[in-house]
């Protein structure tokens, strides 16, 4: 039984992750999550924004209303100009490094597919990416498939390593499979109305979260998004590793959690027994500023999953992490909330 459910995991990783889906162009993995959840929900929705709002239950005596957000677009490319020789160039749609780029292969939401190629350049110079360019195999203009402000996702299939899993959009669709699996686990004795956001357009600044949570207009809020780890040779001095359990955001550069928010999550890991690690974060940023800053303002946190190689093609997370992240979810919508006072 142990072993169906983590294929039937493992095929819902896959499925997410290789569904293309650069943000403001997240029609078909939001189609391929609505998929995954309409049997969990009370109710669908998808604001004008693209964000899709799943709920689960009502507010009984004593429950909050929570949001809970993942983000499901991703980071990409899109076409800045097609030359007569059927080559496009690009520009950078979310965080895009150069270094990740050259022969890398792509998928543009039309289903047209290319490689990434690079100009010639003196030895030892550093790449931009206004010196690549995205090989169709066209051989002219008029023969490319694609055309100014078609949008692309990078194409790398899903690897299953054992104890670990690699992706190229783990970043954040991992986080969607999490939300996913604990709308499943979900309670009918939960006091809580629980609103399910997959979120758009986070990679290019937290859009999507910003509208959703006016809308859901939350009591508290929970963002799940993968972090940086600092478990690599000569990487980044962080504390998080991978398989040291979930992480419970303390701050990034976007927002600092609710200390609220940040004691309710490592109160429930200590009782569930649940290894956790206290994440801060130097850089970047997630779905709970948005939350956090929504109309009169909303105590807030995240969950986050260690990742290595965040914004590459090849992320990489933990598949005990994954778990754990889960029932430390679960965990946290099935009880009564009390955050007392700041």
């Amino acid at each position: 039984m142990a072993e169906k459910k983590q294929d039937t995991l493992l095929q819902l990783i896959k499925k997410l992750v290789e569904t293309p889906g650069p943000s403001g162009q997240e029609q078909k993995i939001r189609a391929a999550v609505r998929e995954e959840i309409e049997a969990y929900a009370d109710e669908i929705r998808t604001d004008a924004l693209g964000n899709l709002i799943a709920r689960v239950g009502s507010k009984k005596e004593g429950g909050m209303r929570v949001m809970v957000s993942a983000h499901i677009d991703e980071i990409g490319l899109m076409v800045t100009h097609v030359d007569e020789n059927g080559f496009a160039r690009f520009l950078a749609v979310g965080g895009v490094s150069p270094f990740t780029c050259v022969g890398g292969r792509v998928i543009f939401m039309n289903g047209a597919r290319g490689v990434i190629g690079m100009e010639r350049l003196e030895p030892g110079k550093v790449p931009t990416l206004d010196q690549m360019y995205i090989d169709t195999g066209a051989t002219s203009a008029k023969d490319c498939p694609v055309q100014v402000g078609d949008v692309c996702g990078f194409e790398r299939p899903f690897m299953d390593l054992g104890k670990r899993l690699v992706a190229k959009s783990m970043d954040d669709r991992i986080a969607a499979v999490i939300a996913i699996e604990a709308m499943k686990q979900i309670k009918k004795t939960s006091p809580n109305e629980i609103y399910f956001v997959f979120s758009v357009q986070e990679e290019v600044g937290i859009r999507g979260a910003t509208t959703a949570a006016y809308g859901v207009n939350p009591e508290v809020g929970i963002a799940i998004d993968v972090t940086g780890v600092g478990d690599t040779p000569k990487g980044f001095k962080l504390n998080v590793k991978l398989g040291n359990g979930p992480a419970v955001k303390v701050r990034d550069s976007s927002f600092i959690a609710d200390p609220r928010v940040v004691k309710w999550m490592v109160n429930e890991a200590e009782a569930q027994g649940l290894p956790y690690q206290m994440e801060v974060l130097t850089f970047g940023g997630t779905d709970g500023r948005a939350i956090q800053m929504t109309r009169e303002g909303v105590p807030a946190g995240c969950l986050s999953i260690g990742s290595r190689y965040i914004h590459t093609p090849s992320e990489m997370i933990d598949r005990d992490d994954l778990e754990n992240s889960i029932k430390l979810l679960v965990g946290l919508l099935n009880n009564k909330i009390e955050l007392g006072e700041l």
